[in-house]
């Protein structure tokens, strides 16, 4: 297992693939492509999945908000009770509240990960989703798309791209790690 004490791998072990500047440009890109793909009109929310992709959503609201983009309804997402592992998890799996205090029917939803990589986190995120109602449209954003799927779910933004040989890849956050950063295993 690798060290995380500071949630920062070790410089031999890792390469930087986004550092402070890249992780805002990427940001930025995503908000200009969220905000040239939405309809005219449109009742819009944003949805974050816990963890990362609550923070990256928060980050995304301002952007649009930068943007002239407003009314915004938000809320984060606990897949937890929703993945297809959870019986393997057990009584380790850790869950959080997903706080989603508007209609998603009729909105067109932003949903927001950090990395995508075999899509099921996403599949569990729809699920939740269509559970509350039947939105107009989802639209994924992520912050990195590992590749490497197992279910046909790919994102409608993505800030990076990475190479499928990239072991694993570790989103670090300021309001979460102290740091914005995106590091792969080298």
């Amino acid at each position: 297992m690798i060290p995380r004490q500071t949630g920062i791998l070790p410089s031999s072990m890792m390469k930087v693939l986004l550092d402070e500047q890249g992780v805002e440009t990427a940001l930025r890109q995503l908000a200009d492509e969220i905000v040239a793909s939405i309809p005219a009109a449109s009742q819009i929310g944003m949805i974050g999945i816990r963890r990362r992709g609550v923070d990256l959503a928060k980050r995304l609201l301002t952007l649009l908000d930068e943007r002239g983009v407003a009314d915004i309804a938000y809320g984060c997402l606990d897949i937890t009770l929703y993945r297809d592992d959870l019986a393997e998890i057990g009584p380790s799996a850790v869950v959080r509240t997903t706080e989603i205090d508007f209609d998603v029917a009729g909105r067109y939803i932003v949903l927001v990960d950090d990395v995508i990589f075999t899509g099921r986190s996403v599949r569990s995120a729809l699920a939740a989703i269509i559970d509350l109602g039947r939105p107009k449209a989802i639209r994924l954003a992520v912050l990195v798309d590992r590749g490497g799927r197992e279910l046909p779910i790919q994102p409608d933004f993505v800030g990076i791209r990475t190479a499928e040989n990239d072991d694993h890849v570790a989103v670090l956050l300021q309001e979460t790690d102290g740091v914005d950063r995106v590091e792969a295993l080298a």
